[in-house]
C-alpha cells in the first residue's frame, strides 16, 4: 500500500497507520512475526500466482530452450501450445509444476520478507526514525530496497528453477519414462556436485535484481499514483471518522498496480532470464536428463545472438508478459488481503 507524503512514497510492506501508537504496537510484535507474516502471505500468494501462470511458463521455456544450431521447432507461443498439447494433452503443460509452485511460495515470501528488510536497513543507514509519523521511503529508495531483495531471493530460486527447467524440456515420446525432480537431482549432484545447482545464477541474479527493482517500483510508484488521486476524497472521511489508518486501496487499483508490477518485471530483463533457461537445458543428454557440456552466461548469450539475433534473446516475451499481469494482480491483492486479515 502506498501514499504520499511530502513527496514521498509509503511502502508496500510500511505501517500504513503511521502514528507512534501503531509503530509501537508493531515494534511489541516484534520483527520475527513480521516475518511470519510475510512469509504466510507470500507463500499462499506466490503459490496461486504459479498455478495460474504455470502453462504459459511451460511455453516460454520451450520457446526459449529450442537449440541454436537446429531448425525452430516452434514458430511461435500458438504453436507451442497447439504442439504440446497434441503430444501430451493439457495436463502436460502443467508437467513439473511441484517444484515450481514450492519455488513460487519460497520466491514471493522471500521476495517481500527481504523487502521489509531492505527497508528497515535502508531507514537505519538514512537516520530514519520509524515511529515518527511521515517517515516513508521515496520511491527511489524503494526500487533499491526492491533490488537488493531481488539479490537475495536469486541465491534461493537458481537450483528451483534449474529443476522446474529441466522437467518443462520437450523429449520426445520413445524417451520415456520422463525424468522426475528426483532423477533430475541426483543426476546434477552426480554429474556437477552441489554447485552444480547454480548454473546459470548470473542470468537469475540480473533478473531477479532488475527485476524485482521495477516489480516493487512499478506497484509503489501506480498505488501511489491512485492514493494521489483519491486523496482528497478520503481527507474528509479519515479526519470526521478520526481513523488511524490509512485508507486501504480498493481490491481493483491493487490488481493494476501488481499487472503493471509484473509486466515491468518481465519485460525489461527478459534476455537475462533466456540465457538462463538455456542454460539450464542445453546439452541434455538422451537418458535421465544428464548433461553433457555446460557453457557460461556470457558464452550462451553470445552463441544466442550470432545465431537468433535480438529476436532470439526476446523468444517467448510476448507470452510471458501476456500471464504475468493477472499472475502479479493475484499476488499482490492477495498478499494485500492476507496482510489486511493478519494485521
Amino acid at each position: 500500500m502506498t501514499d504520499t507524503i511530502s513527496n514521498e512514497t509509503s511502502s508496500l510492506t510500511s505501517d500504513p497507520n503511521g502514528s507512534v501508537q501503531a509503530s509501537a504496537k508493531s515494534l511489541a510484535e516484534g520483527p520475527g512475526v513480521e516475518a511470519a507474516k510475510d512469509i504466510i502471505c507470500g507463500s499462499i500468494a506466490g503459490g496461486l500466482g504459479k498455478v495460474i501462470e504455470y502453462p504459459f511458463d511451460t511455453v516460454k521455456v520451450r520457446l526459449q530452450s529450442q537449440p541454436d544450431h537446429l531448425p525452430l521447432r516452434y514458430s511461435g507461443p500458438l504453436d507451442c501450445f497447439r504442439q504440446s498439447i497434441q503430444a501430451e494433452g493439457f495436463a502436460g503443460l502443467y508437467r513439473g509444476i511441484s517444484a515450481p509452485l514450492f519455488g513460487a511460495a519460497v520466491e514471493t515470501s522471500s521476495l517481500f520478507f527481504s523487502y521489509r528488510i531492505a527497508q528497515d536497513i535502508l531507514q537505519n543507514a538514512l537516520t530514519i526514525d520509524p515511529k515518527m509519523d511521515g517517515s516513508s521511503l521515496p520511491l527511489g529508495a524503494l526500487v533499491t530496497c526492491g533490488g537488493a531483495s531481488g539479490a537475495f531471493t536469486s541465491l534461493l530460486l537458481t537450483p528451483i528453477e534449474l529443476v522446474k527447467c529441466q522437467m518443462q524440456y520437450p523429449v520426445k515420446p520413445s524417451e520415456t519414462p520422463r525424468p522426475g525432480p528426483l532423477l533430475i537431482i541426483s543426476s546434477v549432484l552426480r554429474n556437477h556436485g552441489m554447485f552444480g545447482f547454480w548454473h546459470g545464477q548470473l542470468g537469475t541474479l540480473i533478473r531477479e535484481t532488475g527485476g524485482s527493482a521495477a516489480w516493487f517500483g512499478s506497484y509503489e510508484g501506480v498505488s501511489s499514483l491512485f492514493r494521489r488521486n483519491s486523496t482528497n476524497h478520503f481527507a474528509k472521511e479519515t479526519v470526521l471518522a478520526k481513523t488511524e489508518k490509512a485508507p486501504v486501496l480498493p481490491v481493483w487499483q491493487q490488481m493494476v498496480a501488481g499487472a503493471s508490477a509484473g509486466v515491468a518485471y518481465n519485460f525489461i530483463f527478459f534476455p537475462a532470464d533466456t540465457v538462463k533457461s538455456r542454460m539450464q537445458t542445453e546439452e541434455l543428454g538422451s537418458v535421465g536428463g544428464d548433461f553433457l557440456k555446460r557453457r557460461t552466461f556470457w558464452a550462451s548469450a553470445t552463441a544466442l545472438w550470432r545465431q537468433q539475433g535480438i529476436g532470439g534473446l526476446y523468444r517467448g516475451c510476448g507470452i510471458t508478459v501476456a500471464r504475468s499481469a493477472p499472475s502479479s494482480a493475484v499476488i499482490f491483492a492477495m498478499y494485500e488481503g492476507l496482510r489486511e486479515l493478519l494485521g
